[in-house]
C-alpha cells in the first residue's frame, strides 16, 4: 500500500483581495497626503496672472482685483470668489479661469461692448449694451448716440441702469448688428415713447420697448426710400409711416 501523501491546505482565498484593499488605502492615502500638502504649501503658490481678451489698462485692474489670490496655492484657488472680486471691474462682462500649474493662473475674459454716452446735464458716462455704466467721461466724448436722463436720475460707475436710461440702452443696442444706413445721434425716452434722432436729423419713432429688433428691421429696409423725411414711425411694425413736413405730426 503506498504511503499516503501530506494533506495540503487549499490557499486563503481571503487573503489577496485584502492585499488589493491594503495597498489602495496606501495609494489613496498618499494622494490625500500630498494633495493636502500642495493646498497648504508653496508647492504650486500663484505668482502670475496671464489676462486674455482685455486691453492693458482693464488687464491691470483685472490682476489688481485678483491679487488677493496672489501667493496662495492654485489648488485652493476659488472660481465663484474669484468672479466676485471681477464684478468689481465694470468693463468685464464674464470670465473663464484656467490654473496653469505650477504657479500661472489664466483669465480669459469677455469685455462689455459700449453703445452709448449717458448724460445728465453737463456729466457723462459711457454705458454698455447691458446697461451697465463703465465709467465717468471727459471731453471729447465717443462717437456714439446720446441718452439724456432727467437731472434726478442717480448715475454710478459699475450700476445698472433703469428707467429711461435702460430704455434708450434698449434701442441702441441692436444697431451693431442690424446696421441701420445712418448714424444715430440722441435717444430720446419718455414713458413709452422711444425716438432715434438721426443724423440727418429724421426722427426714427420706436414707440414702447416691444419688438424693438423687429422694428428695427424694419426700419432698416425702409429709410433708405425716405431720404428727407422729418420723421419714419415704425411703432407699429405693420404699418409704417414717413412725413415729411416736421410742422405735421403723424
Amino acid at each position: 500500500m503506498p504511503p499516503s501523501r501530506p494533506s495540503i491546505p487549499p490557499p486563503r482565498t481571503g487573503f489577496r483581495p485584502l492585499l488589493v484593499a491594503l495597498m489602495a488605502l496606501v495609494l489613496v492615502g498618499s494622494g490625500v497626503g500630498a494633495y493636502l500638502g500642495a493646498r497648504q504649501t508653496g508647492m504650486f503658490s500663484l505668482n502670475h496672472i496671464d489676462v486674455d481678451g482685455a486691453p492693458r489698462a482693464t488687464a491691470g485692474r483685472i490682476r489688481a482685483a485678483l491679487r488677493p489670490d496672489v501667493g496662495e496655492s492654485l489648488v485652493r484657488f476659488d472660481r465663484h470668489d474669484a468672479e466676485r472680486r471681477l464684478a468689481a471691474v465694470p468693463e468685464v462682462a464674464d470670465a473663464h479661469f484656467d490654473r496653469d500649474f505650477p504657479h500661472t493662473l489664466k483669465v480669459r475674459v469677455r469685455l462689455e461692448r459700449a453703445v452709448a454716452v449717458l448724460r445728465r446735464g453737463s456729466d457723462a458716462w459711457l454705458v454698455s449694451s447691458t446697461a451697465r455704466v463703465l465709467g465717468q467721461l471727459k471731453r471729447p466724448y465717443p462717437n456714439l448716440p446720446r441718452i439724456w436722463v432727467p437731472a434726478s436720475a442717480d448715475i454710478s460707475v459699475n450700476a445698472t441702469l433703469g428707467g429711461t436710461g435702460a430704455a434708450g440702452v434698449a434701442a441702441v443696442a441692436p444697431l451693431r448688428t442690424l446696421r441701420l444706413d445712418a448714424r444715430v445721434r440722441q435717444v430720446l425716452a419718455g414713458e413709452g415713447d422711444l425716438t432715434l434722432v438721426l443724423s440727418s436729423g429724421t426722427r426714427l419713432r420706436l414707440g414702447d420697448t416691444g419688438d424693438l429688433r423687429l422694428k428695427l428691421a424694419i426700419a432698416r429696409q425702409i429709410l433708405p426710400q425716405t431720404h428727407g423725411a422729418a420723421y419714419v414711425d415704425v411703432s407699429v411694425p405693420e404699418r409704417p409711416v414717413a412725413g415729411y413736413n416736421p410742422l405735421v405730426e403723424g
